[in-house]
């Protein structure tokens, strides 16, 4: 048996509530598919359910379980858009696929939300839309321009004033938000391993425990390595995100792993959750340091942001989160926090998700800069596509060369040090 396959579940509140993992073997011996996919995060899990879908014949290597890494330990949080605004988007892409992006990109939580209706995927979903928030005059003009942006391409939007504010979220710290209607919050384990249920019931087959230590092409078919077999595909899809490894020369250096952590409180009564929280969106903040932030289907506060570049799997090594959530809501200072964790995602220099082909017949999607959920889940039928034969042009999203990073061994250092810059400046409010 593998090291990979002795490795628990990291500790999560998700761990302990989400539904039942599904039974994903590792794979034994040496299997032949159409298309072979590396990685069961969501961007892996909904591209061969959209390929099953359609037919394919497809194999699904996930080196732990389903949801194993940030696709099952992050916030939740079904967010629309991509970190630059929209009229970023077409300046940077040009007018017509620069439009598609903005489509595809903010109408994403609504692809994950029709999964779960059309699936029956039990993971505490809640559509009660996504808040934007500033605390400072320079991100309140930010939330402005963006209101503007999304409203005049006939968005769902409103922009809340502080009044507003502290009526939806119990806090008088923002000065003005941009509610997007579309967004909203999942269980992302649950959601996960739902994702996988449904795409096994399509016809999907997902080996778990089988890490992919080598991938060669011979005779026209790409050959996958785990510890306890071998998958020859025609074509192959690397979907691994944060957990990026040297498997493929230079594509680990294309991003960089940050690691985000969250703290859960005990559950809340119900008066006292109507009272910090009455809207349940989910919320990130417009700061140097992302922070983020919602209230479970059970009244727990899950408070969000960067943290140290390392495992935890306390609470107690998060204090400055349990301190923040202090800041916005003193009454909840007395309120006990039960889980702690973290995990990895992955930061593109532009901050744009990349797709990659860095040979024939490969498919490369990664780096969605903390907007995962939503995004992940939208790529799938667009790698579907893709891998079936539609054109580059037809997807919403360019496809681009392997770009390393300059310096990328320098990441967990000047990451570190961004973080705490930020903070303290956060903290100032300047």
């Amino acid at each position: 048996m593998s090291e990979y396959a002795r490795r628990p579940l990291p500790p999560s509140l998700y761990a302990d509530t989400a539904r039942a993992a599904v039974t994903t073997p590792p794979l034994d011996g040496d299997k032949r598919a159409s298309i072979a996919i590396i990685g069961g995060g969501f961007t892996g899990l909904s591209t061969a359910l959209h390929l099953a879908e359609q037919g394919a014949d497809v194999v699904v290597l996930e080196a732990h379980e389903p949801g194993w890494g940030a696709s099952g330990r992050n916030g939740g949080q079904v967010n629309p858009g991509l970190k630059h605004d929209p009229d970023r988007v077409e300046a940077d892409f040009g007018p017509e696929l620069g439009r598609r992006m903005v489509e595809l990109s903010w109408n994403a939580p609504n692809v994950v939300f029709d999964l779960v209706r059309r699936h029956q995927i039990t993971c505490e979903a809640s559509q009660t839309g996504t808040i934007r928030a500033a605390y400072t005059p320079g991100s309140g003009a930010e939330v402005q321009a963006s209101f503007e942006q999304n409203a005049c391409r006939g968005m769902p939007v409103e922009l809340l004033d502080p009044a507003g504010l502290a009526a939806a979220t119990g806090t008088r710290r923002y000065l003005r938000a941009l509610l997007d209607r579309r967004g909203g919050h999942v269980n992302p384990l649950g959601y996960a391993r739902g994702l996988a249920q449904a795409a096994m019931q399509a016809g999907a087959v997902i080996h778990g425990s089988s890490p992919a230590t080598r991938v060669w092409r011979d005779g026209g078919r790409w050959n996958v390595r785990t510890p306890t077999g071998t998958v020859s595909a025609e074509k192959l899809v690397l979907a691994t995100n944060g957990y990026t490894d040297d498997m493929w020369p230079d594509l680990r250096r294309t991003i960089v792993p940050v690691y985000s952590g969250i703290v859960a409180s005990e559950p809340l009564p119900e008066d006292v959750a109507r009272d910090i929280f009455p809207l349940r969106s989910s919320l990130y903040e417009l700061g140097k340091v992302t922070v983020y932030y919602r209230l479970d289907a059970s009244n727990r506060v899950l408070m969000g942001g960067r943290c140290q570049q390392s495992p935890v799997d306390s609470a107690n090594q998060m204090q400055f989160l349990i301190r923040y959530t202090h800041r916005l809501w003193p009454q909840l200072r007395h309120v006990k926090f039960t889980h702690g964790w973290n995990g990895q995602l992955a930061v593109t220099m532009d901050h744009y998700p990349h797709i990659h082909e860095p040979a024939e017949g490969v498919l490369v999607c990664l780096g969605y800069n903390g907007r995962g959920v939503a995004m992940s889940t939208a790529m799938g039928p667009q790698l579907a596509r893709r891998v079936l034969g539609g054109k580059a042009s037809e997807i919403d999203m360019p496809i681009t060369n392997l770009k390393a990073i300059p310096f990328h061994g320098l990441w967990k250092t000047a990451v570190a040090a961004r973080i705490t810059y930020g903070r303290i400046r956060d903290y100032l409010n300047v």
